[in-house]
């Protein structure tokens, strides 16, 4: 449920009147106000937004399941399998409803622990980014957060001018390209600079400069996918763009190039370009046309809180390079996640978009292209519909599906390939936080997205396999995503000191691999659990993470671990012992809050249809000018921010592609 909602859906799940209840009754005890001032969820309009979550889900089974567990919640037979008896949770006195949710999620039982943090994620998520009747929320203020600015009256021009089909549509080219993010946007530039006909479809909404306000709210809704939300087991959560310009519109202009390892590990697997000048050439491109620089990596106060624990341990920092022009690094950046206001963030409306437009390039948005329609063996072109429920065709020559590594192997299947390793080799880097609180005024949602990094160890045992130190802009719906929740007020009180706490991100280089799956309404389903050496590369992360804010001067410091595993520096406990304690509370499901940062591998490349879902050129095996562009590709995990290896691995396949079709 971390996904924000929209308005584009098929017959939407609405609560009854006492699911909505319920609802609220719940909600209330994660968040019940402070009696001086804080309303409580219900009143600041937090159910509400969850409702919105639920009814954008176009997974119908979701939905439906957790409106039948508000159906039994708050009844006798409820209260028996909650551990409290034949009693209605709602008559419950507070004290006793948090003990209920707090054994919930200690229980030996993981779908218990994972519903728990499903109705933890609904409830403090939408009430963080609730902004209240008057559009400031009392939260806010309490924290010292200035809540979102607005748009800005001096936003520039969109460079785009995408249509969304208004009735029935039936269009022709040359190349049809699924999805407009770093792979598709980048795919569509190359194609039509190369003189061919491109149409690029996009399932969402075209915003720029001028519709950001800033708010979480306002970004979760328009510029971010309603579903999957979490992986099927309920290990890690999932947050995914969709829009024009997919996530480079609202990721956080980490710019790395593929490591020079992956690039051999890529290569083994059959695909022996990555270690040749070809992917050279490919990344170089990118580079240049991103405007990648140093120039707007001000450390902020995350930053140098990281640097300077880091710096003390003698252990590994670097500066990240960003691909922004402009950039405040201040106020405004802290924002970018969702969307830029200033324009400086040179995503790929700004940048590939732009330019295949400008070649001639036709874009469509609110198209979800639902097959690739083939003949004799090959692509013949695509189609899908609006929700309004318009029918949109594309005829093709070529189809490049880059609708990103959780939507390109549901379209595959769909279509009917049946190559078994299309949804396989799934990989997420999984990451957490430890949060600590300083003495210093830190205001985490300011600042530069990241400018620092440490990659003191990425490799922990020699297999290129580890654990990447980053810090993240942290306003306070984010903020609340790697927290636990042991009670509603010790949680306020912390929330209430927001401006004095820091965090250090672990991402994790996962080795082993999930799977995406189409359940039978043709919708992906992510399954994932963690094994067990790529938990243990998560715990060493945790654990450096630890030891780099004890470093820098934490006052106290917690984990994600919804045990509530905490350290202070007054109580004197060893911090190994802390760490001991992490460890020992595991990362099952429901363990510890962690998330999919990047999502990667689902449709891999590789030198044999044994091993691999597309060949070395990115075509698919069965379908030879069924192209796919985008991060599921990646033979494996690439250990870094994704962009620029997505956008180079894009450049090259396109440029391929272009090759063959005007051969």
């Amino acid at each position: 449920m971390l996904a924000a909602a929209t308005a584009h859906l098929e017959a939407p799940m609405t609560l009854t009147a006492a699911q909505r209840a319920t609802f609220e009754s719940i909600f209330d005890t994660f968040a019940p106000g402070d009696g001086n001032g804080i309303p409580s969820a219900s009143r600041l309009g937090a159910v509400a937004i969850a409702e919105g979550m639920l009814e954008a889900n176009p997974r119908k089974g979701e939905a439906e399941l957790l409106a039948r567990v508000l159906s039994l919640w708050d009844t006798p037979l409820g209260g028996v399998l909650l551990g409290i008896g034949p009693r209605r949770f709602s008559t419950l006195p507070a004290a006793k409803r948090e003990a209920a949710l707090i054994a919930l999620s200690d229980s030996r039982v993981p779908l218990k622990r994972v519903l728990f943090q499903n109705l933890k994620s609904a409830a403090m998520l939408s009430y963080y980014v609730a902004p209240g009747a008057d559009g400031a929320s009392p939260l806010w203020a309490s924290m010292g957060y200035p809540g979102p600015p607005g748009p800005r009256a001096d936003a520039a021009t969109p460079p785009l001018h995408p249509q969304t089909p208004e009735s029935d549509l039936a269009l022709a080219c040359d190349v049809v390209v699924v999805g407009s993010g770093a792979g598709g946007g980048t795919a569509a530039a190359v194609l039509a600079a190369q003189g061919l006909d491109v149409i690029v479809l996009e399932k969402g909404a075209y915003f720029d400069d001028r519709d950001f306000d800033g708010s979480e709210l306002g970004g979760l809704a328009r510029l971010y996918a309603p579903g999957p939300s979490a992986t099927a087991e309920g290990q890690l959560s999932i947050l995914s763009a969709q829009c024009l310009g997919g996530g480079t519109v609202v990721n956080f202009s980490t710019s790395f190039r593929t490591p020079d390892h992956v690039r051999e590990e890529w290569a083994a697997h059959g695909v022996p370009q990555f270690t040749t000048p070809e992917y050279d050439v490919a990344l170089d491109q990118v580079w240049a046309r991103l405007g990648v620089n140093g120039a707007y990596s001000e450390p902020s106060a995350r930053d140098r809180i990281m640097e300077r624990g880091l710096t003390d341990l003698g252990w590994h920092v670097g500066v990240l390079e960003r691909n922004v022009v402009g950039c405040d690094t201040g106020p405004e950046c802290g924002r970018c996640g969702y969307g830029c206001r200033i324009g400086a963030k040179q995503s790929v409306t700004k940048t590939w978009l732009t330019d295949a437009e400008t070649a001639g390039a036709r874009l469509y948005t609110g198209v979800d292209v639902r097959k690739v329609d083939t003949a004799a063996g090959r692509a013949t072109g695509v189609s899908g519909r609006t929700a309004a429920g318009h029918n949109v065709t594309v005829r093709a020559r070529a189809v490049v599906a880059a609708g990103g590594a959780v939507q390109t192997p549901a379209l595959l299947r769909r279509s009917g390939l049946t190559n078994p390793n299309i949804g396989t080799h799934l990989r997420l880097h999984p990451a957490t936080a430890v949060w600590a609180e300083f003495d210093e005024e830190v205001r985490p949602w300011e600042g530069a997205m990241q400018a620092r990094y440490s990659a003191e160890h990425a490799d922990l045992d020699g297999s290129g396999y580890g654990a990447v130190y980053e810090t993240a802009a942290a306003n306070p719906g984010l903020s609340v995503a790697f927290q636990s929740w042991r009670g509603a007020r010790p949680h306020l009180d912390v929330m209430k000191r927001l401006a004095h706490y820091s965090s250090v991100g672990v991402i994790t280089r996962d080795q082993d691999a999930g799977e995406v799956r189409v359940d039978k309404s043709g919708e992906p389903t992510m399954h994932y659990l963690l094994s067990d050496r790529d938990a243990a590369r998560v715990q060493a992360g945790v654990a450096g993470a630890a030891r780099i804010l004890e470093a820098a001067g934490a006052l106290r410091m917690f984990s994600g671990h919804q045990a509530g595993i905490e350290w202070t520096r007054a109580g004197g406990e060893p911090l190994d012992a802390f760490i001991a304690r992490c460890a020992a509370a595991g990362y099952g499901p429901g363990r510890c809050s962690m998330a999919a940062l990047h999502i990667m591998g689902s449709a891999r490349m590789g030198g044999s249809a044994s091993t691999s879902a597309v060949d070395p050129d990115g075509a698919t095996w069965e379908v030879p000018n069924l192209v796919v562009a985008d991060a599921s590709t990646f033979p494996t995990a690439s250990g870094v921010n994704p962009m620029i290896s997505i956008e180079a691995i894009a450049y090259m396949t396109a440029t391929r592609l272009a090759g063959r079709l005007q051969a």
